[in-house]
């Protein structure tokens, strides 16, 4: 689930390009989308459907329940590294999101668990 905020907060999950996901987004800088509230909120509220979307933010939308449930299989390695600073970052001091987002995309912790799993 950590996996689903990275892909949030731009881990740049947008279309799908032969065995990977496009590269098209990957030159965004994670740092400030993290760091900035209004931003990183209006990206959780696409998500979560409770607020409008970027291009970006409702291709996310759609291509993250695959991502999930392959854990990022098809993400690039710049976006795996963008997925694992998301998480951390929700995982330490956005939980009121963090859970909201889990609730949605991964109410048994089956994709978080073995997202963790793999990226320790």
């Amino acid at each position: 689930m950590k996996f689903l905020l990275v892909s949030v907060v731009l881990c740049s999950v947008v279309c799908i390009f032969g065995q990977q996901y496009t590269q098209k987004y990957d030159n965004i800088d994670v740092d400030s989308v993290l760091s900035n509230d209004r931003i990183r909120s209006n990206y959780v509220k696409c998500l979560l459907e409770t607020g409008p979307c970027t291009p970006e933010g409702r291709e996310l939308r759609n291509l993250l329940p695959e991502a999930l449930a392959t854990n990022c299989a098809k993400c690039t390695a710049v976006q795996s590294k963008n997925l694992v600073k998301t998480l951390r970052k929700f995982e330490n001091s956005e939980t009121k999101e963090w859970k909201l987002l889990t609730r949605k995309y991964d109410p048994k912790g089956t994709y978080i668990a073995a997202f963790r799993k793999s990226h320790q």
